[in-house]
């Protein structure tokens, strides 16, 4: 099931309706009054980052928080944000992508069925969080630049 599908599902669930509608100029999704509007001529890969990212805000946010000068709002976006990464790019499935021995951006977008531009905003989100890299599961280290994986061997 693609990760669109799952987070549909997930949303109605927690009683959030969701809406693909036409949406004007750069805006591809809103989320108000547990109810979420998706642009609608999207790709999956597409719909499935910014539902993500909208059930962030159902998670994460409070109020209004459109006004992005004003420093909470902008902390709300970015909570928001990590949580759809978490969600779709969670470091357990960079772990297996590459025992799957997917490489490059490319295939580990394609693997996890995201956008590319998604995938680098989530290794973004996670070296400013963790830095150059993190120790993932006490056996793998997951480099975020380049991304790559190393699996980590205990010697007697």
């Amino acid at each position: 099931m693609l990760p669109y599908e799952r987070l549909l599902r997930e949303a109605d669930q927690q009683g959030v309706d969701v809406y693909e509608r036409p949406l004007a100029g750069r805006l591809k999704g809103l989320y108000a009054d547990n109810t979420i509007i998706i642009k609608r001529n999207m790709t999956y890969r597409e719909k499935g980052g910014i539902l993500a990212e909208e059930l962030g805000h159902h998670y994460t946010s409070t109020g209004n928080i459109l006004d992005q000068k004003d420093i909470r709002s902008r902390k709300q976006e970015k909570r928001a944000k990590s949580w759809a990464y978490q969600r779709l790019v969670p470091l357990s499935q960079i772990v297996q992508a590459y025992h799957a021995r997917v490489k490059g951006r490319h295939e580990i977008a394609e693997f996890l069925c995201v956008t590319e531009d998604f995938l680098q905003r989530s290794i973004e989100r996670y070296q400013e969080k963790y830095g150059l890299y993190v120790i993932h599961d006490e056996r793998y280290a997951i480099y975020f630049d380049p991304l790559s994986v190393v699996e980590m061997f205990d010697y007697p």
